[in-house]
């Protein structure tokens, strides 16, 4: 008999006017454990494409064996997937320039904890509002931090894809891990997101999307809808590829 999930997931990519798309998505549900992983890679010659890829399969090949939702279990992941992109960059040199933002969700029926690197976001809603989000790890961001710009300002700041963490960085690996769980309700929702993705839709408009959605891909499908009107406007410029997976908890 199949297990009845206490999750909906639905995801959406698009490449865009991008020559191909860096983004890879991916979960998995072991345990009663589930595992959601979202990176953006970063690097010439398919780098960040192999980068992204190789990171969310790392991850998701270790939590298959090992199941486990707790600060610990997330620094293991993430670990494992930072050496997994340092061996291959040894093994290919045209490879050595490869990184990649990551941002990983573990939840089970009653609770849930997150850690990321890079600006690719996660999102928590309650009630159609958002009560937690991450933290970009950006030039961008460190100036909202100092109180230089405002947060809404982040979206249009020329230094906002100045990274200042990534996975595949061998001096610096930091990523920012929760330290407990997170309660979780019927009805919370989680997006995790590429920045292309929250570039394009502001927080209100995630919330009232959500708010009429009834299904993950239904939420998911009126914020891309949103996207394409914006391009649609934008014409002229080059706009980044981009990915998103909506979680709800049932």
């Amino acid at each position: 008999m199949e297990e009845l999930l206490p999750f909906m997931t639905a995801a959406v990519t698009a490449r865009n006017e991008r020559r191909r798309n860096e983004d890879f998505c991916d979960h998995l549900w072991r345990g009663g454990v589930g595992c959601w992983v979202m990176a953006d890679g970063l690097g010439g010659h398919q780098g960040g494409e192999e980068a992204a890829k190789l990171a969310v399969e790392s991850i998701l090949a270790v939590f298959a064996s090992q199941p486990a939702i707790s600060s610990g279990s997330l620094a293991c992941y993430l670990e494992a997937a930072q050496q997994a992109l340092l061996e291959r960059q040894k093994e290919e040199p045209r490879l050595t320039g490869m990184r990649t933002t990551i941002v990983l969700l573990l939840a089970d029926k009653e609770g849930a904890i997150w850690g990321h690197a890079g600006d690719s976001r996660l999102y928590h809603f309650r009630g159609s509002r958002i009560i937690n989000r991450t933290k970009d790890h950006s030039v961008a961001q460190a100036l909202v931090n100092s109180g230089e710009i405002k947060p809404e300002e982040v979206r249009s700041h020329e230094d906002r894809h100045r990274l200042l963490r990534a996975l595949g960085q061998d001096d610096d690996f930091r990523p920012a891990l929760m330290t407990a769980k997170q309660s979780l309700e019927t009805g919370d929702a989680f997006l995790l997101c590429t920045d292309g993705f929250w570039e394009m839709v502001l927080e209100g408009e995630m919330e009232t999307d959500l708010s009429r959605a009834s299904t993950p891909l239904a939420w998911l499908g009126k914020m891309q809808s949103r996207i394409k009107a914006r391009i649609l406007q934008e014409a002229e410029k080059n706009h980044d590829n981009y990915t998103a997976m909506a979680i709800f908890a049932n």
